[in-house]
């Protein structure tokens, strides 16, 4: 531990990275989140925790070291807080800044587990709470998504995602609203900097969950956040003489005092629909006489041994430690030889395999053939089954294909935590049950085709490959190689793998990742509109329930070559190839909802003139992306529309002039903004009442 730091820190150092040598490193971190588990190790536990400050201490780096969920850090290592909410988290000195290492705008995603989500409104409260409890330092785990190419996913079971819906998605495309949300949530905290930074802090109750925090300096300015945090009612407080109305689970920030420039409730940004489009995959090269579509190369793994096996034990070994995690794949095989008086032969009845592991997937082969393939999932990697199998009289091979999908990556212990195959039974013998656990078992580490690189253009030629136009469908242990263009455009792309079933994909030698349109339970509780209001947790907001936890797999535009790309996928267990294809991520229209109650833009707010009893109109910033322009407008309503983005309806109120109102703003531009001002919008179609302005635009 010390040399690896040590290590770290001179590299550091070499480069004048830190701060302290004018760098851009400010802060250093040792250990993580180890305060939640350390009483698990014992007496040993605490020293050790010690011990890593200690050690950080004396590489006299120059900036200050940190410590996640270490609850005693001792001085001068700053204890700092990851979770979901931390406004009531205290350093454990008054001489440390509070600091939010963590802050999940979502959470990760599990093969086979519905998609989480987090509401933006619950995001934004979480962190204006955090600042009006006199916050320091906050920092969003992810703020920009990503991909676990090849097999760097943890977990284990962790998808090949890791998009965590954060602001920007793996693909690198602004989430909307949640981005905008955010963006103008700081941009009112800003507002706020000098009062936060320089002023003395008071706090009031407003009721009985509502309360003010007031920050005032010695230039008289003054700031405050208006908090509920009744996870139910919206509530009218009165704060210096004047009403205000907020939302359930909200803050409302004032960078004077008197006017509300932001409440975390009410979301202005824009919202972004995204689409994954279609693209065919387009061979490169003329094809042969005969040929028509794709021209696929097809290769056959072998079951079992391939090559020389490489030990046979009496009994099973752990996966991991076997494998030394220089693969997924470890065969274990055996044979049983079956009399001829076993009644299953002569009743056409089927013994039952039965086996038990540690995780993490597995593929059951009898006699060269695939009978059953089992997992565990995200929450438990081990799993059991029975299967009825063919078996024949004589001898008969069994071969178990053991996959990990990940390694553990958190908790205590968890370098001890293994995998694979534990147990093998067979029921149905006339002897009654057959226990294979004690055979000879014949080990190979690996697939042949691995081993042999043919997933790189270096290795194509290792094996031999068979040219076809109609590659087979569910046939498991196979190689599929196709030469494709790029696909047109720019967009960022993905691989959609929804029609095959478990595996590995490459592009040009470099590693896509695991694919495993894995389905996710129909019976999960998903929920098509969240509620933000009251605390999130993971299994809180889930979508795609019974739909694949992940169907399509970011390829970096930067991998493609205009032609002759080399797309290598290995399917274990059947799919359909002809079904692949790449599609790309665009933002397809944009959609705006906004209410004259809504606070002005932190643009439009200035401190000078905030004694001005003229407030500035609310209004949808619409933008599409890139060099695409909004080609028209599908929806708009001033009145009263209900609905969400893309299912907009008219209400009671509507003004009729809306649409061409929106289109002479809007329309042939990349962006633009629709306030609620009578200049835009004329004739009041329904006095009295609170209007709402929806657009939908179509980016093309």
């Amino acid at each position: 531990m010390a040399n690896f730091t040590t290590l770290i820190v001179n590299k550091m150092k070499q480069e004048k990275f830190f701060a302290s040598q004018g760098g851009p490193i400010i802060l250093s971190q040792i250990e993580n989140e180890y305060g939640d588990i350390e009483m698990v190790y014992g007496n040993g536990g605490k020293p050790y925790a010690m011990w890593a400050a200690k050690m950080a201490l004396s590489q006299d780096i120059g900036v200050p070291w940190i410590m996640c969920q270490q609850y005693d850090a001792p001085d001068p290592v700053i204890n700092t807080c990851n979770s979901f909410y931390c406004d009531q988290f205290t350093p454990n000195s008054n001489s440390k800044p509070k600091f939010w290492t963590e802050n999940w705008p979502g959470w990760f995603k599990t093969f086979g587990a519905k998609d989480p989500h987090r509401p933006p409104e619950d995001i934004a409260f979480a962190v204006a709470r955090f600042f009006q409890k006199g916050g320091s330092l906050q920092n969003y785990y992810m703020y920009h998504g990503g991909t676990n190419f090849g097999r760097t996913s943890g977990g284990p079971f962790i998808t090949t995602s890791y998009d965590y819906d954060a602001p920007i998605d793996e693909y690198g495309i602004t989430r909307q609203p949640k981005w905008g949300h955010l963006k103008q949530l700081h941009e009112a905290i800003k507002l706020c900097k000098h009062a936060l930074l320089y002023g003395e802090q008071i706090n009031l109750s407003l009721g009985p969950l509502q309360e003010v925090d007031i920050y005032t300096d010695g230039s008289g300015e003054c700031v405050a956040f208006i908090s509920n945090v009744d996870e139910k009612h919206d509530q009218h407080v009165t704060f210096r003489n004047t009403s205000y109305l907020i939302p359930a689970w909200s803050v409302s920030i004032l960078p004077d005092c008197k006017e509300v420039v932001y409440n975390t409730a009410k979301v202005g940004s824009q919202i972004s629909v995204i689409e994954m489009q279609p693209d065919n995959l387009h061979i490169s090269t003329m094809l042969p006489e005969g040929f028509s579509g794709i021209k696929w190369d097809i290769f056959q793994e072998k079951v079992g041994v391939w090559g020389y096996h490489d030990f046979v034990v009496n009994g099973f070994v752990d996966h991991i430690n076997t494998t030394k995690d220089s693969t997924d794949y470890l065969w274990c095989t055996t044979s049983v030889y079956v009399d001829d008086n076993e009644d299953f032969l002569k009743s056409g009845s089927q013994p039952i395999l039965i086996v038990e592991s540690k995780g993490h997937a597995m593929h059951a082969f009898v006699n060269h053939e695939l009978q059953a393939s089992a997992s565990g999932n995200g929450s438990d990697s081990t799993f059991k089954f029975q299967k009825p199998i063919l078996l024949r009289a004589g001898k008969n091979d069994i071969s178990l294909l053991s996959m990990t999908v990940g390694l553990q990556n958190a908790g205590p212990f968890y370098e001890w935590v293994g995998a694979g195959v534990t147990s093998v039974k067979l029921e149905g013998f006339n002897k009654g049950v057959v226990d294979l656990s004690t055979n000879a078992w014949i080990y190979k580490i690996g697939l042949e085709g691995e081993y042999l690189n043919i997933y790189k253009e270096d290795g194509l030629h290792n094996v031999k490959w068979i040219s076809t136009s109609n590659p087979p469908k569910n046939q498991p242990l196979t190689w599929y190689k196709a030469i494709v263009d790029a696909p047109n455009g720019n967009e960022p792309v993905g691989l959609d793998m929804k029609h095959m079933g478990k595996g590995q994909a490459w592009l040009n030698g470099e590693p896509i990742g695991r694919f495993w349109p894995r389905v996710s339970s129909i019976n999960d509780d998903c929920t098509p509109k969240c509620d933000y209001r009251g605390k999130f947790f993971p299994s809180k907001c889930g979508t795609r329930c019974g739909e694949p936890t992940q169907r399509w797999y970011h390829i970096p535009r930067s991998w493609f070559k205009p032609r002759e790309n080399l797309l290598v996928i290995f399917e274990e267990k059947g799919g359909d190839p002809y079904q692949i294809c790449f599609s790309r991520r665009r933002v397809t229209s944009v959609c705006g909802l906004i209410s004259e109650d809504h606070p002005p833009s932190n643009t439009a707010y200035n401190k000078q003139d905030s004694s001005s009893s003229i407030r500035p109109p609310a209004g949808i910033h619409l933008e599409c992306p890139g060099s695409s322009r909004i080609s028209s407008i599908k929806f708009a309503s001033f009145g009263t529309p209900q609905g969400t983005c893309g299912s907009f309806q008219m209400g009671a109120c509507h003004d009729p002039l809306s649409v061409s109102l929106v289109e002479k703003v809007c329309l042939n531009a990349q962006e633009c903004l629709v306030q609620l001002s009578k200049e835009n919008f004329g004739e009041d179609p329904c006095p009295g009442l609170l209007k709402t302005v929806a657009v939908e635009a179509v980016c093309q």
